[in-house]
């Protein structure tokens, strides 16, 4: 059974999102004590997981992302590994919360990769190789520009700038090949519930 499977939203899943946090071992406590405090008491009615390892020259530091939906709110938890700096003389671990109202939430896209789909429809399993969850609340907006053109192939004329302009405040990328085939389920199904939840705000 997948830790982050999408339940009833009466239940409560704190538990298991804390026993989460302690089997991914990356440094438990401290995970768990931010995301505690972020949930302020709030249920937990689904959550995901990643965990993502970056080497460093001759190091790997290591980068955990917490996504937990609660009956208001999503909740972003990041926590980095960083070696000794001007600022702190040992190595440390950096821990960042933020809240967003559900009432907030702009978008929900999610996008699906699936191996040799000819194949997998024929089994009756697509088995999605890889899954992007994009978030977006207003908060970070990006601007694609590109020079503007008319139909006019011989036309020399400035036409200015077009350009597309997309929220994304925030994106998780989850593979089957690094994370292995849960994990994906695991960011589908919350997606999946925080679609479910987002649906008439």
């Amino acid at each position: 059974m997948r830790d982050s499977t999408v339940q009833h939203r009466a239940e409560d899943r704190a538990d298991a999102l804390l026993a989460a946090i302690d089997r991914v071992g990356y440094y438990p406590a401290v995970v768990a004590e931010a995301v505690e405090s972020a949930l302020a008491g709030e249920p937990v009615w689904s959550y995901v997981i990643h965990h993502e390892p970056t080497f460093d020259r001759d190091e790997v530091r290591r980068h955990v992302t917490v996504l937990v939906l609660t009956p208001t709110r999503v909740l972003l938890t990041h926590t980095d590994e960083h070696p000794p700096d001007d600022l702190l003389p040992a190595p440390y671990a950096s821990t960042s919360t933020e809240a967003v109202p559900l009432s907030r939430i702009g978008s929900v896209s999610v996008t699906r990769m699936v191996a040799n789909p000819a194949e997998s429809v024929a089994r009756g399993e697509p088995a999605v190789a890889e899954a992007v969850l994009t978030v977006g609340w207003g908060a970070v907006q990006r601007v694609d520009l590109e020079p503007a053109a008319c139909s006019d192939p011989e036309c020399t004329a400035d036409h200015g700038y077009s350009g597309l302009l997309t929220a994304e405040d925030f994106a998780v990328r989850i593979s089957a090949s690094a994370d292995g085939a849960d994990a994906v389920a695991s960011l589908l199904d919350f997606s999946r519930a925080l679609s479910e939840a987002t649906v008439g705000r």
